[in-house]
């Protein structure tokens, strides 16, 4: 049987603060299975982004432990890094260069060879529809093709895992559904995503399975459908209904602004 991808018990963290201790994640428990694309939801607050944060590394765990990708969170977090792809919500690209050297630098710090390094660019900018793009300034692309750049560069590695974080906020319908496309290419190719999401028809639509956290602690986690079918009465219920249901007052954030 092959070992998860992620596994954790008891994850925490507690941020020390002028009012004193917070708990921002109280104990989490997670499994994820290699090839699954995840969906990790939760109100604002609830320790989504914190838990997000100490599985890439970002974050030291204050309790639990937890192994990603074949290597131990506290003991071994480089070895962590060399295995995962990180997208992080908003883009870090350098406006001042092109889509090539973007991703040839990002080749790079990845320790790939000069020549290996623009290969490999080429191949990310065919396989992301970025080919056209090469040698234009990023600070020119829109909305969906920076966010197509930003998701190469977390794959520049070939990584086991990609983490991606919001990746379509802000972004129009049509540039959305060219994410949602690119998402399902990348499991198809091996690739198992840990996607954090506002938008419930984005994590119903993506997501193998979902898990849904609420102060700080798992609150629910299966399908998309047996979730509806569990806590809203129907598998053709609405994944807002059933997140109503399991998180109680908290609501999940409004419909994402569209941009033109």
């Amino acid at each position: 049987m092959t070992a998860p991808i992620i596994s954790a018990q008891g994850l925490a963290r507690t941020f020390t603060t002028k009012k004193g201790p917070v708990e921002a994640v109280r104990g989490i428990d997670l499994t994820v299975a290699a090839g699954e694309i995840l969906g990790f939801l939760g109100p604002n607050g609830a320790g989504k982004t914190t838990t997000m944060r100490m599985l890439t590394t970002l974050l030291p765990p204050t309790g639990g432990s937890a192994t990603v990708a074949g290597h131990d969170l506290a003991s071994d977090p480089a070895g962590v890094r060399r295995r995962i792809g990180y997208v992080a919500q908003a883009s870090g690209v350098d406006p001042a260069i092109s889509v090539r050297e973007e991703l040839v630098t990002q080749g790079r710090l990845y320790r790939l060879g000069r020549a290996e390094a623009r290969d490999r660019a080429r191949e990310l900018a065919e396989d992301l529809d970025l080919a056209e793009l090469l040698d234009r300034p990023t600070r020119a692309l829109s909305g969906g093709q920076r966010r197509r750049l930003d998701i190469a560069l977390g794959l520049t590695h070939r990584p086991e895992l990609l983490f991606l974080d919001e990746p379509t906020t802000g972004l129009d319908p049509g540039s959305r559904s060219d994410v949602w496309d690119l998402v399902h290419r990348i499991r198809a190719e091996g690739t198992t995503v840990f996607l954090t999401t506002h938008y419930l028809d984005e994590a119903d639509v993506l997501s193998d399975r979902l898990v849904i956290v609420d102060d700080g602690l798992v609150a629910a986690e299966g399908a998309p459908q047996d979730l509806k079918l569990r806590y809203a009465g129907s598998a053709t219920a609405s994944l807002r209904d059933a997140f109503l249901a399991i998180t109680g007052h908290h609501t999940p954030a409004p419909e994402a602004p569209v941009t033109v």
